[in-house]
């Protein structure tokens, strides 16, 4: 049986040293602002994304690599009689897949086996490591695939969302809903729910209050968290906020199991800074 590398893009959003750890060979998004192209992680940085979009007033579109470039990353691997596989954004969420999809067809049955994660940023990445715990047992690429598909349903990716403007700025809230949801100080609260990102809920008041929720439905899961890994995913916040999250969710899951990253310009462009996630499997 041929040994096996897990490829994955970009917006899985977790630090270099777990992509090490866990051996995943990452291939990056784009980020475009106009003419200029950008290589997610690479030659354009959050905080670097942030200040350009406040320089010059609008947001990026964002873009997944093509087939070829997808193509050409998993023939690395084949040439070296390897087998692939790929775990990244969602199908419902990006092109990337399809780009993927369209990919696997120019090897043989078999070779290249893809994850839809039909979600997003550090969601997708506890996918990723499934695949690696798998790949480290000698499992096949596609007994991989298999065993790691039947887990997307299981996976909780969520966000509370400090400001509307990404938001509206990105078509996903009405000028109307972004001066009310301002002016009552709605924090958006977001999940992924069957491959959409949808407004689970419109909690009111400050940033704590939106970050409860997602508190409290780990707290409601438990005791069927998977203890293997839980994501704290933000676009840049106070360090005293996020040592209060760390702690909390330290209260409820070991905190051995606990990690903090950061987004990356990809997932950053969709919902501004100030942004939170904690993200989770259930068992």
């Amino acid at each position: 049986m041929n040994k096996v590398q897990i490829v994955c893009d970009s917006t899985l959003d977790i630090t270099p040293e777990l992509y090490k750890k866990y051996n995943l060979h990452v291939i990056p998004l784009h980020v475009n602002f106009g003419e200029e192209d950008y290589i997610d992680g690479q030659t354009i940085t959050l905080e670097q994304l942030y200040a350009k979009v406040k320089e010059c007033g609008e947001l990026p579109h964002t873009a997944a690599v093509s087939s070829a470039i997808f193509e050409e990353e998993f023939k690395k691997f084949i040439d070296q009689g390897m087998d692939v596989v790929y775990v990244g954004i969602g199908s419902t969420l990006s092109s990337a897949f399809q780009s993927a999809f369209i990919a696997k067809q120019s090897f043989p049955e078999g070779r290249v086996a893809l994850i839809d994660s039909k979600n997003l940023s550090s969601a997708s990445a506890i996918l990723a490591i499934q695949a690696a715990k798998l790949r480290d047992a000698g499992k096949s690429a596609v007994e991989i695939a298999e065993e790691v598909q039947k887990l997307v349903p299981n996976v909780i990716g969520q966000f509370a969302i400090e400001q509307f403007e990404y938001l509206y700025k990105g078509g996903r809230c009405s000028g109307a809903a972004k001066v009310m949801g301002t002016l009552l100080h709605i924090r958006p609260f977001l999940r992924v729910i069957d491959g959409k990102l949808v407004v689970y809920k419109k909690p009111r008041g400050p940033m704590k209050v939106a970050i409860n929720e997602q508190l409290a439905g780990l707290k409601e899961d438990l005791p069927n968290v998977d203890d293997t890994v839980v994501f704290i995913t933000h676009t840049g916040m106070a360090p005293g906020m996020v040592e209060w999250v760390k702690a909390e969710v330290g209260k409820l899951v070991d905190p051995k199991c606990i990690e903090v990253t950061t987004a990356g310009a990809v997932i950053g462009s969709h919902c501004g800074p100030g942004t939170l996630g904690i993200l989770y499997l259930k068992k």
